[in-house]
């Protein structure tokens, strides 16, 4: 079997590789904001919310390992501890001592960011003819749009 390397200038690739850390930050920060609201979210919607919370925080998860794997692919290392996540993250981490409302608002922003976060990857990334990270972003930002849809569903009266 023939070894491929990726064939992108160094300064590029620096670039992307940063896009990508910035995206696994957002991502865990995330996770993690998503997982607490799953554990403390009360009131009539609890049962939709509880569920929607956990497919968000899974979903992120399993994207953390795939985003460091990209980074490593890419000849990067994949710093994993929380401190840089939230030096790095534009998603600030938030008490889970408010309403449902104020979980699914925040939440709903925080898909936003991580889909915008993305698109701003994908468009680095083809810009640079990393098809790879450019439809690995792509896909992400997807996820993101389609969590901030459902998050926005529940804010309609």
């Amino acid at each position: 079997m023939k070894n491929i390397q990726v064939k992108i200038a160094p300064n590029p690739k620096a670039e992307i590789i940063e896009g990508l850390h910035q995206s696994l930050a957002e991502t865990a920060i995330g996770t993690i904001k998503a997982q607490s609201f799953h554990w403390n979210v009360t009131g009539m919607s609890f049962g939709s919310l509880h569920a929607l919370f956990e497919t968000i925080y899974r979903d992120h998860f399993d994207a953390q390992d795939a985003i460091a794997e990209r980074i490593k692919a890419m000849e990067g290392h994949a710093d994993g501890r929380y401190g840089e996540f939230l030096k790095r993250s534009s998603i600030v981490e938030t008490d889970a001592h408010i309403s449902a409302q104020q979980m699914i608002e925040t939440l709903k922003s925080d898909e936003e960011t991580l889909s915008a976060t993305l698109r701003a990857l994908a468009e680095l990334a083809e810009q640079h003819g990393d098809i790879v990270t450019n439809d690995f972003a792509i896909g992400r930002a997807e996820a993101h749009d389609k969590f901030a849809w459902m998050l926005r569903a529940h804010l309609s009266a």
